[in-house]
C-alpha cells in the first residue's frame, strides 16, 4: 500500500476505537428537556432554596432577552438572582434593575458590583466569587449561569429535580449555542461535538470514572461544597472555569451530571469566522496545559482523524481512474474512515436541527479548529494580547 493508504488505515482504526471505546460520546441521548423533566419528576417534600449567580460584563445587548427568563422562573421554592456587575461601562447594572422593576420581580434580584480584580484571579472566576459571597450559607444550591443564557420557565425546577432525584452535587447543561450564520452552522455544532469527545458525557456521570466537566453557561452546584471562605479560591486562576469547577466538586467527593440542554439556549452571536476563531484561540492552548508536546500531538491527531480520510478517499479515486497502484486501498480505507466520522456527527446535527448532509463538512471544521489551536499557542509564545469585553486577556502559565 502507499503511504497515504497506510495513514488512512491508521485513521480508520482510530475511528473504530472512537466509535465504540470513547463512551459513545457522539450520541445525544444524555440531554434534558427541562419542561419534560419538571413535569415528570416527583416533587420533593420541600423545594430547596436556590440562588443564581450571573457574572455580567457589558451585557446590555443580551440582558433584555435573557434576564427576564431567569427572574421569571416557575420555581416552587425560594429563588433569588445575584447579578455581578463586573466593572461594566455600558450600564449593565442599571438595565438589570430596570428589567426587574418592570417585571415586578425586583425582590428576586440583587445587583452587586465586583471588587477590583486582584492579582492571580481570572476575571470571570472573580465575578463568580463576588456573587457567591452574597449567597447565604444555608442555601441548598447555587446556579452559575451566564448573562447570555435564555432559560425555559422550568430550568431551575428541572435542574433541582434531577439533582435531588439522583443524589447529584453538580448538574450542568451544555446549552444550545446559536447556530444561525453560515460560520456558526459549520463550527458551533462541531465545537459541541469536539467537547463531548474530549469529555464524554457518560463518563462525567459515571461514579467510578475520573472525568470531570461542566458547561459554564448553566451549572447547578450544592452550596455546601462551596463554603465561603474559601469559595472558588482553589480555581482562582482558571481560564476554563467550568471544567475547573467540575474538578473542584469531584475532588470534594461530589457526583456530576452533564448533558445537552434542549430548551436552554445562548443568544450570543458568533456570526463571523473571526469571532469564533478568537473565542477558541483564547483558551485552546490553556486546555493543553501550555505543553508543546500536547500541542503537536493534538495537531497531528486532528489531521490524522479529519484530514487524512477525505484526502485518501479523493486521492484514491483519482489514482484509481489514472491506474495508479495502491489507489484502491486508499479509496476504500479513506472512504470507510470518512463514512464513520461523518456518521458520528449526524446525531449532533439533528440535535441542532440541521441537515445530516452537513456531516460531510466535519473535516473542514476539524482542520479549522486545529489551526485555531495552533494560533492559540502562537499568541501565548509571542505574548500577543487579546481582549474580552474591553479587558486585556493574557494566558498565564500555571
Amino acid at each position: 500500500m502507499t503511504a497515504l493508504a497506510w495513514a488512512a488505515a491508521v485513521s480508520l482504526a482510530a475511528w473504530i476505537f472512537l466509535l465504540f471505546g470513547r463512551g459513545f460520546y457522539w450520541r445525544t441521548a444524555l440531554s434534558m428537556n427541562t419542561a419534560r423533566m419538571a413535569a415528570e419528576a416527583r416533587a420533593p417534600r420541600a423545594w430547596p432554596a436556590v440562588w443564581a449567580v450571573v457574572p455580567a460584563r457589558n451585557e446590555v445587548d443580551v440582558l433584555p432577552r435573557t434576564l427576564p427568563t431567569l427572574l421569571s422562573q416557575a420555581y416552587p421554592g425560594e429563588f433569588h438572582v445575584v447579578l455581578v456587575d463586573d466593572h461594566s461601562t455600558d450600564g449593565t447594572a442599571e438595565v438589570a434593575e430596570r428589567l426587574a422593576s418592570e417585571l415586578r420581580l425586583a425582590h428576586r434580584l440583587r445587583v452587586v458590583r465586583a471588587d477590583a480584580l486582584p492579582p492571580g484571579w481570572a476575571g470571570k472566576v472573580w465575578a463568580m466569587q463576588n456573587g457567591l459571597r452574597h449567597v447565604p450559607d444555608d442555601a441548598a444550591y447555587v446556579l452559575f449561569t451566564d448573562a447570555d443564557i435564555s432559560h425555559s420557565p422550568t430550568s431551575v425546577q428541572a435542574l433541582v429535580a434531577r439533582a435531588e432525584r439522583d443524589g447529584l452535587d453538580l448538574v450542568s447543561l451544555m446549552v444550545r449555542l446559536r447556530a444561525e450564520s453560515a460560520w456558526e452552522k459549520l463550527l458551533i455544532p462541531a465545537f459541541v461535538y469536539f467537547f463531548a469527545k474530549l469529555y464524554p458525557f457518560a463518563w462525567v456521570a459515571h461514579p467510578r470514572r475520573r472525568t470531570a466537566a461542566a458547561a459554564g453557561g448553566c451549572v447547578l452546584v450544592r452550596r455546601r461544597l462551596l463554603p465561603t471562605p474559601p469559595g472558588l479560591e482553589a480555581i482562582r486562576d482558571a481560564v476554563i472555569d467550568d471544567c475547573a469547577l467540575a474538578r473542584l466538586v469531584a475532588d470534594g467527593g461530589g457526583r456530576l451530571w452533564l448533558g445537552l440542554g434542549d430548551d436552554v439556549v445562548s443568544v450570543r452571536a458568533y456570526g463571523t469566522l473571526g469571532e469564533i476563531w478568537r473565542m477558541i484561540a483564547r483558551t485552546a492552548f490553556v486546555q493543553l496545559r501550555f505543553s508543546t508536546v500536547l500541542l503537536l500531538g493534538t495537531a497531528l491527531g486532528m489531521l490524522l482523524l479529519y484530514a487524512v480520510p477525505p484526502a485518501a478517499a479523493i486521492a484514491g479515486l483519482v489514482g484509481l481512474l489514472a491506474g495508479a497502484p495502491g489507489s484502491l486501498a486508499a479509496l476504500c480505507l479513506g472512504g470507510l474512515a470518512y463514512a464513520i466520522l461523518a456518521s458520528t456527527f449526524v446525531p449532533m446535527l439533528r440535535w441542532y436541527r440541521l441537515s445530516p448532509a452537513r456531516s460531510a463538512l466535519l473535516p473542514l471544521a476539524g482542520v479549522l479548529y486545529t489551526l485555531m489551536t495552533l494560533d492559540s499557542a502562537r499568541r501565548f509564545w509571542l505574548r500577543t494580547g487579546d481582549h474580552w469585553k474591553g479587558r486585556p486577556y493574557e494566558m498565564r502559565r500555571p
